[in-house]
């Protein structure tokens, strides 16, 4: 955090950053709730919540910023903590909004609600919510963690969901569209970790971590009223769902496809699941209304024990089973040594039954031993290109979320660089660069800006660890001073650029 506020005082030091305010929200602060700030916030600024508790039950509606200039709320050191309250914050069309080191905790609604006004006419969008954690919620109903409807084009990363309501879930998709849920880690669920209903499409979940996530930890689907579908009259509850390199530990199903189509489970390790490894079931059904089917798992590692109910894959009716692909799936029963396999709707192609994948030190670390059946023998497939430690998956993959495969080599705590990110401004008089080293592969998110405080470039890329030269398009660019902002998850590095 000391490094983010460097960087923060840094910015705010240079001439192009010099509009931008920081509007500091807390006891003795300029502004005493979140309401207040936002009705003075402007894009480009930073409501900075001080370290401490603040009072939750807060309504903002329209708080945004531009696609040059995005709003951010920041926690103070991680330290800022929203209590209590029907909801902690209810964010109403938001836009360009990042929300970055809040806690969340004793909500008796739902904790942090963030949705489109009732009408996906204007949908809430472009939002990144990193590093927050959710410490628990003061119901047991239909209550949320985080609560999203209507949002397009989103990011959850790296933040921490704890101890869900029994009856809701960690967070609820309604009509949600072109997001992911990146390195977050969920501990004790209620009735799911995840859900996706309402019409959500083009969501990625990847890289996470579910810790007996409940009735369902990923509830790929579900069962909503229609006028509540984001747009209306769309005939699925979800579709194009991407579930990819995530480790499940417990839970009644760590999966559950629910009216989903064109859904995809791939190279995920689930362990010792409570009564099913997966489900496919449909909870609204109508004449126009697609069953669930054409959906895949791929890739899988499948470890279960003696579970309350059986048989291993739950099938609902009006689903077409028939339709799911299975391939290259590990299933191993490890109390029963004669087990013949799990009862799957359809063929599975290249399925490896009954042997023990060899996971080192299970539960606590999912690599794969050097012996283990699984290294290798996956499915080649597209997606995902990396596991879940986030290193490249091998020409021959293995299964499960843990590539391995000898030449990817885990960076242990020893081997760690200083900095999981370094960057280099490099000019010369044929171009102008960024030399950017990680430590790990992730999405680095790059922006360009010039002395008039004018954002001349933006860019996302997913790179792999290691060294990679970005040439910056500013070769015909007037001479003069510039700055780049290089960000990797909770790193960032600011660099001058003379042209």
């Amino acid at each position: 955090m000391k490094t983010l506020l460097l960087v923060l005082l840094a910015i705010l030091a240079f001439p192009l950053l010099l509009a931008s305010r920081t509007l500091e929200v807390g006891q003795g602060a300029a502004y005493a709730n979140l309401q207040a700030a936002a009705a003075a916030a402007q894009p480009g600024d930073t409501i900075l919540f001080k370290a401490g508790t603040h009072a939750g039950g807060q309504y903002v509606e329209g708080l945004q910023g531009r696609a040059d200039a995005w709003i951010t709320i920041l926690g103070e050191g991680e330290g800022a903590v929203i209590r209590g309250g029907s909801n902690a914050w209810q964010l109403t069309d938001p836009a360009y909004l990042r929300i970055v080191g809040i806690s969340f905790g004793g909500q008796t609604g739902n904790g942090l609600n963030i949705d489109d006004g009732g009408t996906y006419d204007t949908p809430a969008h472009h939002l990144i919510v990193e590093r927050c954690t959710w410490l628990d919620i003061n119901a047991t109903g239909n209550n949320d963690l985080f609560k999203m409807s209507g949002i397009d084009s989103f990011e959850v990363r790296d933040c921490t969901f704890q101890n869900g309501a029994a009856g809701g879930s960690m967070i609820d998709m309604v009509g949600c569209h072109q997001g992911s849920f990146l390195r977050n880690r969920f501990e004790r669920g209620g009735s799911n970790c995840i859900q996706a209903k309402g019409g959500t499409s083009d969501i990625r979940i990847e890289g996470n971590t579910f810790i007996d996530g409940g009735a369902r930890a990923i509830n790929i689907g579900g069962s909503t009223g229609l006028q509540f579908f984001r747009p209306l009259g769309i005939n699925y509850e979800s579709a194009r769902i991407a579930v990819y390199s995530n480790i499940f530990v417990g839970s009644d199903a760590p999966v559950a496809f629910v009216g989903t189509v064109n859904s995809e489970v791939v190279n995920n390790t689930i362990y010792l699941p409570q009564r099913w490894a997966a489900r496919i079931l449909q909870e609204t059904t109508g004449a126009t209304f697609l069953q669930c089917g054409d959906n895949a798992f791929r890739n899988n590692i499948v470890v279960i024990g003696n579970m309350a109910a059986n048989p291993i894959i739950n099938i609902g009716g009006n689903t077409r089973p028939a339709t799911f692909a299975f391939a290259n799936n590990l299933w191993f029963h490890a109390e029963n040594g004669s087990w013949s396999g799990p009862n799957l709707p359809a063929t599975e192609s290249n399925g490896i039954i009954g042997r023990d994948p060899l996971l080192a030190a299970a539960p606590s670390d999912f690599a794969l031993r050097t012996a283990s059946p699984a290294i290798g023998a996956g499915l080649a497939v597209d997606q995902p290109t990396h596991d879940y430690k986030g290193r490249p998956f091998l020409p021959n993959r293995s299964i499960g979320a843990v590539e391995g495969g000898t030449s990817t080599t885990a960076v242990g705590a020893e081997h760690e660089p200083q900095s999981e990110l370094q960057c280099q401004a490099i000019s010369t008089p044929d171009q102008v660069a960024a030399d950017i080293r990680l430590s790990r592969a992730g999405r680095v998110e790059l922006s360009l800006h010039d002395v008039r405080g004018e954002t001349i470039w933006q860019h996302h890329t997913d790179l792999p660890s290691g060294h990679t030269r970005l040439q910056l398009p500013i070769a015909e660019a007037p001479s003069g001073f510039y700055l780049l902002i290089v960000r990797l998850g909770s790193r960032v590095v600011v660099k001058q650029v003379v042209r």
